[in-house]
């Protein structure tokens, strides 16, 4: 696959997993936020919940499933930008003192309609 298909993908999965987000009640606060080299695909906002999404996009779910992909090492790099987001410009106008939620979402994209799977508090940041 091209690097443009790639992108195409990324792009779709996210517009529908952002879409599959508002259908919830999030607010959307920012998307592909990006802190040096680390990036979180979607921030949102649930009452007193503010929500750091990874999406992994697939066309197909003849392989792996997307949100295997979600690897320690991605985990990590989204809870550095997750902090750097907290400490950011982009972060002050938001209510204080919410809670922060690591969620994944997995979008199959096989049929016109997508298939999407969220995992709401996919995994905790832990300091060490």
């Amino acid at each position: 696959m091209t690097g443009q298909g790639h992108i195409t993908t990324g792009q779709q999965g996210e517009n529908a997993a952002c879409a599959y987000l508002e259908s919830l009640g999030h607010t959307i606060v920012a998307r592909n936020w990006r802190s040096a080299h680390k990036e979180v695909d979607i921030i949102s906002l649930t009452g007193d919940e503010l929500h750091f999404v990874e999406v992994k996009s697939r066309t197909s779910s003849s392989f792996a499933a997307p949100e295997v992909n979600v690897t320690r090492s991605k985990m990590s790099n989204i809870i550095s930008a997750a902090r750097a987001f907290l400490h950011s410009k982009a972060a002050q106008g938001l209510p204080r003192n919410l809670e922060v939620i690591f969620d994944v979402v997995a979008v199959v994209l096989e049929s016109a309609k997508p298939q999407i799977t969220y995992y709401p508090n996919a995994y905790k940041a832990i300091y060490v």
